[in-house]
């Protein structure tokens, strides 16, 4: 087992109304003026907005809104919430929504605190050493951003999507109620339990030795996730299920299922890569799509991890180990297909042949590799990708 540092910070107030104490936990933070940043009209629709606005006036908190947050959300909207939380003093950020939201929150508060560009943050050119402090209600249960230390964004002039991960993320409290994911539609849902399962499995298919207890914990969220899966496909107000979901966003990404062992996120680079270009991929889509070409081109690596993965989460009985891994694969990537998530570029409507362009913008222009079981350089990058047409 390797050298670990397990921090987890965040409050979570898990459960039916937690909803309604945000107006009491910012005011216990010391917080008299914050910015709420959300998607679009959904929260407004849900009736949702009003609870929360009228939780936060009743506890004498000016709320300086930020609605429009889009998926893979953008580095101009950041900028932008930026000068505006600057210039009204806002004390901390307030995200309401899914990941998308979180992440555009988790910027601002970076960039709030210092006159780097933002962008410059993501690209690493900058290490903030102080932030806003940000906190949520999750409305989408996904990217696990909700507990963790990173932060996706995107920049549509260089068609570039980029991750900057710091202790500073980390929110300060995470209102998780399951009841408002019921309205999500069965596609958004469907990513995000692809994203679930990705980050837990990334930390799960890395180059170390079997870590016991993290492994059989990452075995154990990612069989609850796939039977939760096909209880909302039915019924989408499943309250036990959602929940199930919900509470495993937040354990796939909070450093729980890397415990142990060193992860590298090798898939989510290649889809980084897909959905920077491709801006209307959503992201757990595409990780639907690369993840089984994944597996497929590396699985010869060690078969013996991927063999333990069939037997131990899809249940697939099997005594040749080879066998039993390529299995696996097949029934991952036919769970993906019963949830209704695209499996080939072709149904992300992505028809030309993209290998080439996606290994220049995965290894920057050639100037990086990828650690993976096998080291992903560019025709190992252009390989994968033919796999998913």
């Amino acid at each position: 087992m390797e050298n670990f540092v397990f921090n987890t910070p965040t409050t979570v107030y898990f459960g039916k109304g937690t909803e309604l104490k945000v107006g009491e936990l910012v005011k216990n933070l010391g917080h008299t003026k914050i910015m709420m940043q959300y998607g679009k009209d959904s929260i407004k629709k849900s009736g949702l907005y009003d609870k929360i606005i009228n939780s936060l006036k009743d506890n004498g908190i000016t709320v300086v809104e930020m609605g429009g947050v889009e998926p893979n959300p953008k580095v101009e909207f950041a900028r932008r919430a930026v000068k505006i939380a600057k210039d009204a003093g806002v004390t901390m950020i307030l995200a309401v929504g899914g990941g998308s939201v979180i992440d555009s929150s988790k910027y601002t508060a970076l960039g709030a605190k210092t006159d780097v560009d933002v962008w410059d943050i993501a690209m690493g050119k900058f290490s903030p050493k102080e932030s806003l402090p940000v906190a949520c209600i999750l409305t989408h249960s996904a990217a696990g951003s909700e507990m963790s230390n990173s932060a996706v964004i995107t920049n549509t002039e260089v068609n570039m999507k980029k991750g900057f991960s710091t202790e500073l993320n980390r929110p300060k409290f995470a209102i998780l109620n399951p009841e408002l994911t019921y309205t999500l539609s069965p596609y958004q849902t469907a990513c995000g339990v692809v994203d679930i399962m990705a980050h837990t499995m990334e930390r799960y298919f890395t180059d170390f030795p079997e870590c016991e207890p993290t492994d059989s914990i990452a075995e154990s969220i990612l069989k609850s996730v796939i039977k939760s899966a096909y209880i909302v496909m039915e019924n989408p107000t499943d309250y036990d299920a959602r929940a199930t979901i919900m509470w495993a966003s937040s354990l796939s990404h909070n450093g729980l299922t890397g415990a142990g062992r060193l992860n590298y996120l090798a898939v989510h680079q290649l889809e980084h890569a897909l959905s920077g270009i491709y801006d209307r991929v959503s992201h757990g889509a595409g990780l639907a799509v690369l993840f089984p070409a994944w597996a497929k081109y590396v699985y010869k690596k060690n078969i013996k991890r991927f063999a333990r993965f069939s037997r131990n989460v899809f249940g697939v009985v099997e005594d040749n180990d080879e066998t039993c891994a390529v299995v696996g694969i097949e029934k991952m990537e036919q769970f993906f297909k019963d949830i209704k998530m695209p499996v080939r570029l072709s149904e992300l409507g992505i028809t030309e042949d993209i290998s080439e362009l996606m290994a220049k913008e995965t290894t920057f222009n050639g100037t990086r590799t990828i650690k993976s079981y096998v080291e992903l350089g560019h025709n190992e990058i252009k390989e994968i990708f033919d796999l998913c047409k």
